[in-house]
């Protein structure tokens, strides 16, 4: 049966016509693959489904996205990152390294009720656990690394944080793009995570966003929060992660409209 593949030009001119081709034909592409934005599986026989060419410093890596999650579309990352992402796409066949890889960030919008006002949150878990650089250790240092750089750990979701110097939230034209890091000895802002498309907020996001000027951002552990279809249930899950102990989180000003 016919895939159900979008094969952007920018990514034919770099895999070739001939490998192109043989997507389209299904020789070459998967019938059920798990979504590279969204992590949920997807199925190219049965729905509209983006090719995603990871690009690196020397490597290249082919991924497969929900049509209505990404466009078909080329991505410069850097290859400390396109390793990451092997890994989350080929859990079982990536290149061993006796280092850790660095996992990806997942991002999620919603509104968080805190005495009385809705304001703009956005939620940071990883696909996996995070190591400090250069470390072999199995364990997940995510939120002390966090917490390094000025995050709070949150027991209980009943305060605004401490607003987080130096770091911002980046939207422009109603989309988020960045969150923004000091540079290192005082340089321009860095991103720490960057969307590699920009990601749609909702309306009344966006109201609460330039009501106050700053967005609160709350940080998990993998495994912590979830994917959460409503954001009664990632109130839930966030109220869930403070009470164990796994949360952090920070206020940030907003850069952008």
């Amino acid at each position: 049966m016919p895939r159900m593949l979008d094969v952007s030009d920018d990514v034919r001119a770099e895999i070739g016509d001939e490998e192109a081709d043989r997507l389209l034909a299904g020789e070459n592409a998967p019938g059920s693959y798990d979504c590279t934005s969204c992590r949920t599986p997807g199925d190219s026989e049965q729905e509209r489904t983006s090719t995603v060419l990871f690009i690196g410093d020397e490597t290249a890596v082919l991924a497969f996205a929900h049509a209505t999650c990404l466009p078909s579309q080329v991505v410069q990352v850097t290859e400390e990152q396109l390793q990451g992402a092997v890994r989350s796409i080929h859990p079982d066949g990536a290149p061993t390294d006796s280092a850790p890889e660095q996992a990806v960030l997942g991002v999620t919008s919603g509104l968080v009720l805190l005495n009385g006002d809705l304001h703009p949150a956005l939620v940071v878990e990883p696909t996996g656990p995070i190591v400090r650089p250069g470390s072999t250790d199995i364990g997940d240092d995510f939120l002390p690394l966090l917490i390094e750089q000025g995050f709070m750990p949150v027991t209980e979701l009943n305060a605004v944080p401490p607003v987080l110097h130096g770091w911002s939230v980046l939207l422009a034209m109603g989309q988020l793009h960045a969150v923004l890091q000091p540079g290192t000895g005082g340089g321009s802002p860095v991103a720490w995570w960057q969307a590699h498309q920009a990601l749609q907020v909702a309306e009344s996001w966006r109201a609460a966003a330039n009501k106050h000027q700053q967005v609160l951002l709350f940080a998990a552990p993998v495994g912590s929060i979830g994917r959460q279809p409503r954001e009664d249930l990632l109130r839930d899950a966030l109220d869930k992660a403070a009470a164990n102990g796994q949360l952090v989180a920070a206020t940030m000003p907003l850069t952008g409209t």
